[in-house]
């Protein structure tokens, strides 16, 4: 098998892990947009200013159910002094919304100008920037931004993730394998991060190394619906059509309604297709 049909086998795969770990903050179609649950429980949400803490939660609470209220509403609190919190309310409103560049835009102006008492927070804003550019398929602004966060937190392993897929987006395989490489020795236990490593070398026509780093995967999360995925492309692609079909039906068995199960169940049906 030469590395380019690896390269493209498993497409789908691909573009459901890419997004996979950001499951902190995104998790397959901006379920959450937030920062972190730390984040908000230690600084705007429980501020010594009770009211404003009050009207942080309930705007971000808003942000879920209706982020066009939202966002009008966030806005409106900014003009009314509503300070750094209204700021980050209505970036994430517009994450939610699907406008990535502007919102990418806000998060990294916001994060270049807070306040100091929240100077803390740059950190896990930029990462939230970095994933707005990743989504407005702005590869090389996403890039910028995770490295200039990563130069300040070299062994953050949540933009180190984000920003080996954002290489991998790009095509460039082997400098997210490098970043992955340091997250995972950083993370030595997320199974997440053992799934999008083995996906590396798997692209990278390093199978052997890819189904070392499922099975480890596996071991540690029996239900990592991503692991099944991936561990089926790896099947099919050593010919083991029967062990893929198994661990693709198991993956979408695990994560119905998801990304992961529609690669699995296309992946599926490319199979059956062949079969006829």
């Amino acid at each position: 098998m030469t590395a380019e049909k690896h390269r493209h086998a498993g497409q789908e795969t691909l573009r459901a892990q890419r997004r996979t770990p950001m499951a902190l903050l995104l998790w397959l179609g901006l379920a959450c947009a937030t920062l972190p649950a730390w984040v908000q429980s230690h600084a705007w949400a429980q501020s010594d200013d009770q009211e404003q803490a009050a009207r942080y939660g309930a705007c971000m609470d808003l942000v879920s159910l209706d982020p066009d209220q939202a966002l009008e509403q966030a806005q409106t609190w900014a003009d009314l002094g509503g300070g750094d919190p209204a700021r980050h309310c209505a970036a994430v409103a517009l994450l939610r919304l699907g406008h990535y560049a502007a919102a990418g835009e806000e998060l990294e102006t916001l994060a270049s100008s807070l306040e100091q008492s929240f100077a803390f927070l740059q950190i896990p804003i930029l990462i939230q920037a970095g994933q707005a550019w990743f989504l407005a398929e702005n590869l090389e602004r996403a890039h910028a931004v995770q490295s200039i966060a990563l130069a300040r937190e070299p062994n953050n392993v949540e933009l180190l993730v984000d920003r080996s897929m954002t290489a991998a987006a790009a095509g460039d395989f082997a400098a997210a394998l490098s970043d992955i490489d340091r997250a995972q020795a950083n993370a030595p236990q997320r199974a997440d991060i053992l799934v999008l490593r083995a996906s590396a070398h798997r692209y990278l026509d390093q199978p052997a190394r890819a189904l070392a780093d499922v099975e480890r995967a596996l071991a540690l999360d029996p239900r990592n619906a991503e692991g099944y995925l991936e561990r089926g492309n790896l099947r099919r692609l050593a010919g083991d059509d029967a062990g893929a079909r198994s661990d693709w039906i198991e993956a979408a068995n695990l994560a119905p309604e998801s990304a992961t199960a529609a690669a699995a169940q296309a992946n599926i049906a490319k199979l059956d297709l062949k079969v006829e």
